[in-house]
């Protein structure tokens, strides 16, 4: 089976192409706040749309809670960055609602410090002290948030809301490169077609007139017979 590698390398390079649209604007909005873009850099999408979750933000609240009464910390851990990035996507999008979602991000950044850390103790407890230092920086990072909620929504409000703008309109202007390139494709398979039937035509007549120039060569052969 023939695998076209031409898309893949296409679709890889457009995700590319995606994420270093989405890191110079998120440079461009944290300016010199290297801590800020830290964060963000570590949380944010760079294709909002195909990354967030689907599921509802309640659904994944309740989750959490659950992993986290039943000390499920490692669970909980994993699924600390998709809750959280849902909730900041939805108050991105709802700038009525910021109050509420403010206080929802500060309680999940609040539990997202309590589940790290319970790792991270169980990682010193199992002597497994590799991954402590990213444990200590997830929690750093959680604090951050909590901390600084109204500069992290500000910032990714208008990382989202422009970002969503500029890949609408990279996707709109490839679309209408696709359709241009495919009405190319089909003026192209027409002139063959025509080309084709043409050539087809040629060689009919072709052979019409040798099959007429037999004729007369037996014509001819005949009467010579006769005489």
């Amino acid at each position: 089976m023939m695998v076209d590698m031409s898309r893949f390398f296409k679709r890889k390079k457009k995700e590319e192409k995606k994420e270093e649209i989405a890191e110079s604007l998120l440079k461009q909005l944290c300016g010199d706040d290297t801590k800020l873009y830290d964060v963000l850099a570590s949380l944010l999408y760079s294709n909002p749309m195909a990354g967030i979750t689907q599921n509802e933000l309640e659904i994944l609240i309740e989750e959490q809670e659950k992993n986290i009464k039943e000390k499920n910390y490692e669970e909980a851990m994993l699924k600390n960055g998709l809750v959280l990035n849902k909730a900041i996507f939805e108050a991105t999008q709802k700038p009525r609602e910021k109050g509420r979602y403010i206080k929802v991000i500060q309680d999940l950044a609040s539990k997202s410090v309590l589940v790290t850390e319970k790792v991270k103790e169980m990682e010193e407890k199992d002597g497994l002290t590799d991954k402590v230092a990213s444990l200590e920086r997830g929690i750093e990072n959680y604090k951050f948030i909590g901390e600084r909620i109204e500069d992290v929504l500000n910032v990714a409000s208008q990382f989202y809301n422009e970002l969503l703008v500029t890949l609408g309109e990279t996707e709109r202007r490839e679309e209408r490169g696709e359709t241009r390139r495919e009405a190319e494709r089909e003026v192209k398979r027409k002139e063959e077609k025509k080309r084709g039937e043409t050539r087809k035509e040629a060689e009919k007549e072709e052979k019409r007139i040798e099959e007429k120039e037999k004729e007369k060569r037996e014509e001819r052969r005949e009467m010579r017979k006769a005489s």
